[in-house]
């Protein structure tokens, strides 16, 4: 049948810079697995599902693109009488997307009604052959999470090889100095084989390549099993201890007689083996008698697929959309229709909301029809898990660090979340979700000469604690050390507790110093706590397990709450010279030097010790780490200047001369107020966002900034109302020895039914009951409280 926008459709194959969504829908999780199938428009590429929703043909209506390509995939079925073969090399017999499915296409003119459109036409074919050969947003993605960032080093580029020979063959077959026949690592300057350190999973190795560099001081060696004929390898330097990249491998190699085109992969690389142990850290997946956990299923119970290091993104997800802030904002009947926008995938109301969907609704929650369990097999059928892609890109665009494919910290991704909902817009009638977690911490400054005292205030969504770490003695000489268990109760009190900084009295003169204290001034609805283990080993932060008590019961913060100035305390005075001004800061000069010999500049030093009351350098330390992205980190410390601004939530009136600065560059004011807005005043990030955000018009800054000069007093944030009481609602948890490394879980404590309030793990798309929590709430790293 004939359509007339065939031919007046002017479609044109997607280049490469455009981004293909013909996996799942931009607006929900449907996808090319469901019945319906998944519509791909022809003209943009955007993904729509055709099923009950419909969500494609809304696009169409809106972009006015009416021919889209139906995609829907189905799983065939294999019956075998025997066992699969085992595969002994990894590059042989890898199973195809056709191996495992069947996909039946579709073209369709969505206006007309059409669903059987000729796919041999002259005008669609080639867009279509070009739609099923494109990467998709999704594999971009995953190709990025199978990919370090590496780099090349002064000891490859320096590097002076030996006179060339061809190694024979039995050379290669095993370790020069013992029989290994895997993981073997081939010096490029001598070209001795020697055997790498032994690895995860159980691959064998005696180091012996390691003791060849030490002992010959060559430093530069690659991975025989894992060299491609297309040139790649694991090239590792044992002078930098790191993994890097030979640009020039391919000549290496062949200066001993190795061809890269006559090579075949045949052992997994150190990134896919790095990736394989985050995947694989046991998180109590099996009861106390060795059985698996048996999954569950329905609202609330759906788990997210590993994208590959992205466990820290799902783990705090799933923490937030419990919240029942989170649960109204984005998912339910009084949201009305989804935002009419060109890009869904690049709007991050749409992706909240289609997250809210996916995890909440229950219609994603069942078990994954390629896991088959039986008697005969240990797996338990699981779900196959979302796939955040398209969120995970928009939350990290423009940032240093989740742009990136790295495992992250999860405590740091939750801020970052919180800093881009609180920016985003939200309907009155609804209000911003993070607002709930919102409270007031008060600090007292007393003078110790003169008694004079002053109480300044701080707006807060989460609160650090520094957990007290006492070793306890081994049992057996050689033991990995254990911590001395300590109370949440306990922490809080070492938080909340006086300290002396060394501080001028700007009203006496005194250089005795102050009293320095801090207290709630108000309590949130939701209390996020970030339990900070932190040691310094070899001036390297690592992460140790400190056990915390939290007991199962509802705990009261009363004696937490600030209670102000009294009657019988004067203030340090507010003349025109000490008016907003703090007193005189003088930094702890050997935690200075300590940080300064870490190799932190002097300015980052001062602004460290002053967040983190002037007394540990350890303390200043890990606030570095946390704020090495302020656009102001070397902007030396002025404690007079405004605490406004977007590190307190708001931009504050533009800076006019940054403000013509961008004018000049012919931006229209609106763009170059929200740009400023949103980077913090730095003039090169708001040219980046600029350039990232062309679509932005503006508009929504300049009607947020309207107002201000007629609204009153901004409503304090939380409740100082008492009793405080507080209770265990989800938790954060990791392993591994550092933040950036290892494997985060969710354990969230759900109501499965009306008589049922039990445990839950989140493990990626693992979704599971658990009977026993008590050991993971000990090793927490974030913790969730609700006010009850």
């Amino acid at each position: 049948m004939s359509c007339p926008h065939v031919g007046s459709a002017n479609l044109s194959k997607p280049s490469p810079t455009d981004n293909v969504y013909r996996e799942d829908c931009t607006q929900c999780f449907d996808s090319v697995d469901d019945p319906a199938g998944l519509d791909v428009c022809l003209k943009c590429f955007n993904g729509g599902c055709a099923g009950d929703r419909n969500h494609a043909k809304l696009h169409s209506t809106s972009r006015n693109h009416p021919l889209v390509l139906n995609i829907r995939r189905t799983r065939k079925t294999i019956e075998r009488n025997e066992p699969p073969l085992k595969m002994s090399k990894l590059a042989i017999a890898a199973e195809t997307e056709s191996d495992r499915y069947d996909t039946t296409l579709t073209v369709k003119c969505l206006e007309c009604g059409i669903d059987s459109l000729d796919k041999e036409d002259a005008t669609i074919a080639p867009v279509i052959d070009a739609v099923l050969k494109a990467n998709t947003f999704s594999r971009k993605e995953e190709v990025k999470a199978w990919e370090q960032e590496l780099t090349s080093c002064q000891h490859i580029l320096t590097m002076q090889q030996g006179e060339p020979r061809k190694i024979e063959s039995q050379h290669l077959g095993h370790c020069s100095k013992c029989d290994l026949k895997e993981n073997l690592w081939l010096c490029l300057e001598c070209g001795n084989l020697g055997c790498g350190r032994a690895q995860f999973g159980g691959v064998s190795g005696n180091s012996h390549g390691l003791a060849h560099a030490t002992e010959t001081k060559h430093g530069v060696a690659v991975k025989l099993g894992s060299i491609t004929p297309e040139g790649t390898a694991d090239v590792y330097c044992y002078n930098c201890d790191e993994e890097r990249i030979d640009d020039n491998l391919g000549a290496h190699l062949a200066n001993w007689g190795i061809i890269l085109a006559e090579r075949e992969k045949t052992e997994k690389s150190l990134t896919e083996m790095q990736i394989e142990q985050n995947l694989r850290w046991e998180f109590s997946m099996t009861t106390e008698d060795g059985k698996e956990l048996t999954p569950i299923f329905g609202p609330g119970l759906t788990g997210l697929k590993n994208l590959g290091n992205s466990c820290y993104l799902a783990s705090i997800l799933q923490c937030l959309y419990d919240l029942p802030s989170f649960q109204q904002r984005y998912y339910g009947d009084k949201l009305g229709p989804l935002p009419s926008v060109s890009d869904p995938a690049q709007d991050l109301e749409t992706q909240l909301r289609k997250l809210g969907d996916g995890l909440l609704s229950g219609r994603y929650s069942k078990s994954d029809s390629d896991v088959f369990a039986s008697e005969h097999t240990p797996n338990v059928p699981h779900q196959k898990g979302l796939q955040p892609s398209m969120f995970k890109h928009l939350m990290g665009r423009g940032h240093e660090e989740f742009s990136t494919m790295r495992q992250q910290d999860a405590f740091e991704l939750l801020q970052h979340l919180v800093k881009l909902i609180t920016r985003s817009k939200h309907p009155a009638e609804l209000g911003d979700p993070t607002q709930p977690m919102r409270f007031v911490m008060e600090q007292r400054l007393q003078c110790l000469s003169c008694k004079k005292v002053r109480y300044s205030s701080n707006e807060q969504d989460s609160v650090f604690i520094d957990v007290p770490m006492e070793k306890l003695p081994p049992a057996e000489e050689g033991q990995e050390p254990k911590y001395k268990p300590v109370t949440l109760k306990q922490c809080l009190d070492n938080l909340t507790a006086s300290e002396v900084v060394e501080l001028t009295c700007a009203a006496c003169g005194s250089k005795d110093g102050f009293t320095k204290r801090q207290a709630f001034k108000t309590f949130p609805d939701v209390l996020v706590v970030n339990a900070r283990k932190m040691a310094v080993v070899n001036w390297v932060p690592v992460k140790v397990d400190v056990p915390v008590i939290v007991d199962d019961e509802p705990f009261d913060l009363d004696e937490y709450l600030s209670k102000g100035q009294q009657p019988n305390e004067q203030a340090l005075p507010e003349d025109e010279s000490a008016k907003n001004k703090a007193p005189a800061f003088v930094p702890n000069p050997e935690a200075l030097a300590m940080l300064e010999a870490m190799g932190f500049p002097r300015v980052r030093g001062e602004k460290a010790l002053h967040a983190t009351g002037n007394s540990d350098a350890n303390a200043a330390m890990e606030w570095l780490f946390g704020h090495m992205d302020d656009p102001d980190i070397d902007v030396p410390l002025d404690l007079g200047a405004s605490s406004g601004g977007a590190a307190s939530g708001g931009a504050g009136a533009a800076d006019p001369e940054k403000l013509a600065m961008l004018e000049s560059m012919g931006l229209s004011v609106p763009r170059a107020v929200k740009a400023l807005k949103e980077t913090g005043g730095d003039v090169e990030r708001a040219i980046e966002w600029l350039f990232s955000h062309p679509d932005d018009d503006g508009a929504d800054a300049v009607e947020e900034e309207a107002p201000a000069a007629d609204a009153g007093p901004k409503k304090e944030a939380g409740s100082s109302e008492l009793p405080a009481k507080f209770q265990l609602q989800s938790i954060v948890c990791h392993k591994g020895t550092s933040i950036h490394a290892g494997h985060y879980v969710a354990f969230i404590c759900k109501k499965l039914s009306e008589d049922e309030t039990s445990w839950v793990l989140f493990n990626d798309e693992k979704v599971v009951k658990v009977v026993d929590v008590e050991e993971m709430k000990k090793t927490a790293y974030v913790y969730f409280f609700t006010r009850v």
